[in-house]
């Protein structure tokens, strides 16, 4: 979602019509805004003391919606992750106004321009939030991670929790944090051993030169981001995998990558001068792919956009939910302030493993979930798209009559979809005598970012 970087808002015209489009909200009813500020001095008093315990935060350094908070031990040759979860649901009363305004948003948007919240600041970014400003309530699920990275949820755990540190991306000595490095080490190995193709692509940033034009720059993760991610990681597959064994719950499924996507990734690969050897899979490709080159940012980008769509699923009997990517069962739990199925998540996975009845508002929340989710995705997924579409517009504005060697990653009855060889840039042109993979010229007939439209032609 962050693909494009307007800090000056060269392209706010563009930005506009996108949450016009998509009727993204500005602003929350008043009654939501008055329920979340009565509920934000809610007092913790089903919470354990955690308050002595040296967690700590690891966002990006602006971010003030902290979802997360960490400890990890050492116990014998394993470690033990204790992942502190903003508790939202806590401040959040049952079948009142905020519980209906995040059924019908789903999820937080972020867009170049700021985003649209799941839930009002006054909790996302204040009571709720995990930041180094006072003790919080938290769910703690604690994660015991072997050498080869296996996990299994140890306990989870209501508690009151105090961040020592809002620790950023970009200036932080993950050495310096005890045992994360060796953690998300464990976690790699883990994804290598399931034989997960995760893909991690960079963050797409266009920008305003000297010369008046938009130039493109890739921002790789950086190794903290990947540390970070292995924290979530690890949370989700213990939580998953306790739900499952107690028949309950709610899980992200995905299924492998299909012939044709594969085909046009090896399509796409070879546009951008990237050997993929025969033999090798997606997976054991993906991990020699370069992210920091243009070339391998760009395949890395189209990985992502090639996959098949994940979903969400109930506890279905006889059905063992699988997520193809990671190579394990899963669920979203790690970001309740964000998404609204975390919340029914966790609150489920803290009934299991303490031994009591999962709550009837958790059961009726993933029968319906999965509806509900599955339309803030499609949003989701469709202002990315454009936001992406008004980037690679914005790329090539003003270079219009420019011929660009490309090559054809597959074609329909609509034409080719083509890579273009120098630029991550991915578009169609009316060619219908081409094959996949065929090399070709096309010239730049329109480039408009506000319409986020792109029209080649093949040149002869």
């Amino acid at each position: 979602m962050k693909a494009l970087a307007d800090p000056d808002r060269l392209l706010g015209e563009g930005l506009a019509a996108i949450r016009k489009q998509f009727a993204i909200p500005t602003e929350f009813p008043p009654e939501v805004l008055a329920e979340a500020e009565a509920s934000r001095s809610r007092p913790p008093s089903e919470h354990a003391d955690w308050t002595a315990r040296e967690f700590v935060t690891l966002d990006p350094a602006s971010s003030t919606d902290l979802d997360q908070a960490f400890l990890i031990e050492a116990e014998g040759e394993d470690l033990i992750l204790h992942y502190a979860l903003a508790d939202i649901g806590w401040f959040v009363p049952a079948g009142g106004a905020m519980e209906h305004e995040a059924w019908a948003r789903g999820l937080t948007l972020y867009l170049p321009d700021g985003k649209a919240r799941l839930y009002p600041s006054a909790l996302s970014e204040g009571a709720a939030s995990l930041l180094p400003d006072g003790p919080r309530p938290a769910i703690v699920a604690s994660v015991r991670c072997a050498p080869d990275g296996a996990v299994t949820l140890q306990a989870m755990t209501r508690a009151v929790v105090r961040s020592r540190a809002k620790l950023a991306y970009d200036s932080v000595d993950i050495a310096a944090i005890p045992h994360l490095a060796e953690f998300a080490a464990r976690m790699k190995r883990g994804e290598d051993a399931r034989g997960a193709a995760r893909v991690d692509p960079p963050e797409q940033e266009v920008e305003r030169g000297a010369d008046g034009k938009f130039h493109l720059a890739f921002r790789p993760w950086l190794p903290s981001e990947t540390a970070n991610a292995s924290l979530s990681l690890a949370t989700n597959i213990a939580i998953a995998q306790a739900l499952f064994a107690a028949r309950t719950g709610l899980f992200r499924e995905m299924a492998p990558t299909d012939e044709r996507a594969l085909q046009r990734l090896r399509n796409t690969a070879r546009a951008l001068g990237l050997d993929w050897p025969a033999n090798a899979t997606l997976a054991q490709f993906e991990r020699t792919v370069d992210q920091r080159s243009v070339a391998g940012a760009a395949f890395q980008l189209a990985v992502r956009r090639s996959g098949s769509a994940a979903f969400y699923a109930p506890y279905s009997p006889g059905h063992t939910p699988w997520h193809a990517a990671l190579g394990a069962t899963y669920t979203h739990a790690t970001a309740p302030m964000r998404r609204l199925a975390d919340r029914y998540v966790l609150e489920a996975a803290l009934a299991v493993a303490n031994a009591v009845p999962v709550p009837q508002s958790c059961s009726e929340a993933f029968a319906r979930l999965p509806d509900s989710m599955g339309a803030a995705d499609a949003r989701e997924g469709a202002v990315e798209r454009a936001v992406i579409g008004l980037a690679e517009a914005a790329l090539l504005e003003g270079r219009e009559g420019e011929i660009f060697p490309a090559s054809v990653t597959d074609r329909d009855d609509r034409g080719a979809r083509i890579q273009l060889a120098d630029l991550p840039v991915v578009a169609r042109v009316d060619a219908h005598r081409v094959a996949a993979g065929q090399n070709l010229r096309v010239r730049l007939v329109e480039a408009d970012p506000v319409r986020r439209t792109l029209r080649f032609e093949r040149v002869g």
